[in-house]
């Protein structure tokens, strides 16, 4: 789908804005409502798949579901309409405008690796339960139920979303044959979704049941090569206990997921609302009505298709305990073996049709977690994949240039040519340094930590006040990604003037420099104090005066006369002592 440049309008009342996210069949994307003033959500069915009645059929069939559903565990639909394409396709563009929200999927959170508590797992899947209770009280089966149609708002609240594929009661008994169409995600599906046999409510609860097993796990209940291998598990494989992959959890969560996990639709929750009601059982320390689940699994009859005359179904015969070889009929282990393996193949024969029809064999998305933009590329050209958008964003645990993930993402399964758009990091997120000149270094400090940057604090002289920050490196209003290093050069302030007086010039010079002080020499030459010392300074001793201040000192110029050299006192040599001598 081509991308607006600049405002664009579609319903004469919506301005479309930046892309929220884009799934198989259509785009989201943030928009605004003129008339009411409000901020809204606008999903557009791709102009490639406009032109197709099915899936023209199936978005029309979304917003009469949706917009028929007032609960505050659903997002509302708005408005709906037609409008022209914008990329020379010429053809009419179905759009859904729908309540914005602000948070994300299940399926953005479980991307993080995070670990969900298991007390929190279960109050989003009440939340979601709640939701579907109402909707299957109004008549609409979702039938697509997954982490990705389940937001969280930034308060915690739940918000059910994507009534895509929901069928009304009255025509939910009729079962999924048609052809090229989505009919749910293979690791949600319910066994009798795969099967193409009646649907109700009772698949929703199911899909749920999927859902919290993930929740609690961190991985679906099935997992498979191909949406047919998925989906025959649902059909023949009991689910492992939650517990067997997290031991911490408590059996009343395993007999809780074992009941909504139930193959036979009579041993299920027979309601999202019961459901619902044993999860806040739980939740309020009282006991569940799930019956626990052994520690030694029974063995269950295997599920093997009945060819009679009606081969596009497929009958199943339950476990009804532990299983006793009838007398006299026993089945050597060769021959079970083969029974078996026609099961799977019949299975798998009749399955492929009821999942996708005439469309061409699904192909799943590689894991393009590691590589480098190139490597993804090179690994989309490979699987005969379209390369979508690239799409930069901050990460702190991924190297810059490397995929974070795709969308869609790893393991689905996609038609052959599928777009795959790439998240690629842009490396650690990139801050601006903000101006922290003049504010005191401990508050500059925690705002620098904030934004996730590391701290060097060190003193400078200045005029400004004591503690204050007066330079930061680097410099304010640059670019620095966040665990980078920034030094912030504080005020050590004013400071007392040492005394001085009395001590020598080197002395004196020494102690004022070290306080921050500048110093000027000036003889004094009036002074009697021995020469080289202090005699007087200014500013006085004890002042306060800012760092650099120049501080005159007097030094001493004095030098004490030499002592006095002694003078005979007798009559010099050859002078007469008598009479003069007369010539």
């Amino acid at each position: 789908m081509s991308e607006p440049t600049g405002p664009h309008r579609i319903g004469g009342r919506y301005e479309i804005g930046e892309l929220l996210g884009r799934g198989g069949m259509a785009e989201v994307r943030k928009g605004t409502d003129v008339r009411l003033g409000r901020t809204v959500a606008i999903k557009r069915l791709r102009t490639d798949l406009a032109s197709d009645a099915t899936f023209q059929a199936r978005f029309r069939r979304e917003a009469q579901s949706a917009a028929s559903l007032n609960h505050p565990a659903i997002v509302s639909v708005y408005d709906t309409g037609e409008e022209m394409s914008t990329d020379g396709s010429n053809v009419a563009q179905p759009y859904i405008v729908m309540e914005y929200v602000a948070g994300r999927t299940l399926r953005e959170i479980l991307r993080e690796g995070r670990k969900i508590l298991p007390e929190r797992a279960l109050e989003i899947t009440s939340g979601t339960l709640g939701a579907l209770d109402y909707s299957h009280r109004a008549g609409i089966i979702h039938r697509d139920i997954k982490p990705g149609n389940v937001m969280l708002t930034p308060a915690g609240d739940v918000k059910v979303m994507d009534f895509g594929i929901a069928r009304a009661v009255a025509d939910a008994h009729n079962t999924m044959t048609q052809t090229a169409a989505v009919v749910g995600t293979a690791q949600y599906l319910s066994p009798e979704q795969a099967r193409g046999e009646t649907v109700d409510s009772r698949s929703d609860v199911y899909s749920t049941g999927c859902l919290l097993f993930e929740l609690l796990t961190g991985r679906p209940p099935f997992v498979g090569d191909s949406p047919v291998a998925v989906a025959y598990q649902h059909v023949r494989e009991q689910a492992p206990a939650p517990s067997s992959l997290d031991a911490d959890l408590p059996p009343e969560i395993d007999a809780i997921v074992a009941k909504a996990l139930t193959k036979r639709l009579e041993d299920r929750y027979q309601s999202a609302a019961a459901m619902k009601e044993d999860i806040d059982r739980f939740l309020a320390g009282r006991p569940v009505q799930a019956p626990p689940v052994p520690s030694e699994p029974a063995y269950s009859a295997p599920l093997i298709p009945t060819l009679g005359t009606d081969t596009a179904s497929t009958s199943v015969v339950p476990g009804a305990g532990p299983w006793t070889p009838e007398p006299k009929r026993r089945v050597g282990p060769l021959t079970l073996l083969a029974v078996l393996l026609v099961a799977v193949i019949v299975g798998a024969i009749f399955l492929i049709p009821k999942l996708i029809g005439s469309a061409p064999e699904q192909e799943s998305v590689p894991n393009f977690a590691t590589m480098t933009e190139a490597e993804a590329r090179a690994a989309i050209a490979a699987k005969g994949f379209t390369v979508g958008e690239i799409i930069p964003e901050p990460s702190d645990t991924v190297e810059d240039g490397i995929v974070i993930r795709s969308d869609p993402e790893f393991g689905s399964f996609v038609d052959p040519g599928a777009t795959i758009d790439l998240v690629i990091s842009s490396g650690k997120k990139v801050v601006t340094i903000p101006d922290l000149i003049g504010q005191n270094k401990n508050t500059a400090a925690e705002q620098l930590k904030a934004l996730g940057l590391k701290v060097s604090l060190k003193p400078k002289t200045s005029d400004e006040a004591k503690d204050n920050v007066v330079e930061i490196a680097p410099a304010v209003g640059a670019s620095i990604r966040v665990g980078e290093r920034v030094t912030v050069y504080f005020s050590e302030g004013p400071q007392k003037v040492p005394n001085v007086i009395g001590k020598t010039e080197a002395e004196a010079v020494q102690l004022l420099e070290a306080a921050g002080f500048r110093v000027s020499k000036e003889l004094d030459s009036n002074s009697t104090e021995p020469k080289g010392t202090v005699t007087n300074q200014s500013p006085p001793a004890g002042s306060t005066q800012l760092q650099d201040t120049t501080i005159q000192i007097f030094v001493s110029t004095y030098e004490e006369p030499p002592p006095p050299t002694d003078t005979p006192t007798g009559t010099p040599t050859g002078t007469p002592t008598g009479e003069p001598e007369i010539p």
